[in-house]
């Protein structure tokens, strides 16, 4: 089994900033990419940035320029800077995996999520 545990959420004013961090653990054989993902109250869950294991990184376009996601390949980990934070950015923030896993017989390859850390942004 595998499990990511997010943390850092937390209430911020409108122009801050917050770190996320998700961290993987269990039975992991490798993770190919991690990503953060969000969903705001009626809304759809929308990804926010993926980072591949070789260092690659992919944004939504309203994110750019002012979140920052990185790796730790060693470490299993992945964090997020948010800068420059906006009332709209209030959304349940989600981990998510690439990975291929063992059960000590077999190894699958699966998408795993975290439970999500709450981000609010409000004076």
């Amino acid at each position: 089994q595998v499990q990511l545990v997010e943390s850092g959420g937390g209430l911020v004013q409108p122009g801050g900033s917050l770190r996320l961090s998700c961290v993987a653990s269990g039975s992991i054989v490798s993770i190919y990419s991690m990503a953060w993902y969000r969903q705001a109250p009626g809304k759809e869950r929308e990804l926010v940035a993926t980072i591949t294991s070789g260092g690659s990184t992919n944004y939504a376009d309203s994110m750019k320029g002012r979140f920052t996601i990185s790796g730790d390949n060693a470490k299993n980990t992945v964090t997020l800077q948010m800068n420059g934070l906006k009332p709209e950015d209030t959304a349940m923030y989600y981990c998510n995996a690439d990975i291929l896993a063992t059960d000590r017989i077999y190894r699958s390859r699966t998408n795993w999520w975290g439970r999500g850390t709450q981000v609010t942004v409000s004076s």
